[in-house]
């Protein structure tokens, strides 16, 4: 799956909608399978990307890093790298990032109540 091109309809009904519509902002922000649980990951502290392969078994090495780098084009995590062999990246939730640590306890505590409820 590529990115929009900024031509198409879609890319222009997404940005309209982002503009009017902040949920829908957020939500585009943080929506997809893998955003959420590394940010969840990152409310405990610090990892490296090894750290968030053996905690999240079935993302692929492209995927995560795919995601990691979205998340900080985001501004939703920093990566520190420090120059040693081989190299070593820290990743860290900024602050805009830490802001959503409540919104993802509340997240948790509505999927808790509502998980086990058949229609």
């Amino acid at each position: 799956m590529g990115k929009i091109k900024e031509t198409s309809t879609n890319f222009e009904n997404k940005n309209i909608l982002s503009t009017k519509c902040d949920q829908y902002y957020a939500a585009n922000i943080i929506g997809g399978q893998w955003t959420l649980i590394i940010c969840c990951q990152l409310a405990e502290g610090v990892m490296r990307f090894g750290e968030f392969k053996k905690s999240i078994p079935n993302i692929t090495e492209r995927m995560l890093t795919l995601q990691l780098r979205k998340m900080k084009e985001n501004n939703l995590i920093k990566g520190t790298v420090y120059a040693q062999v081989p190299p070593k990246v820290e990743y860290e939730l900024t602050p805009i990032g830490k802001e959503l640590i409540p919104i993802l306890e509340q997240l948790g505590d509505w999927g808790e109540r509502h998980k086990n409820i058949k229609k």
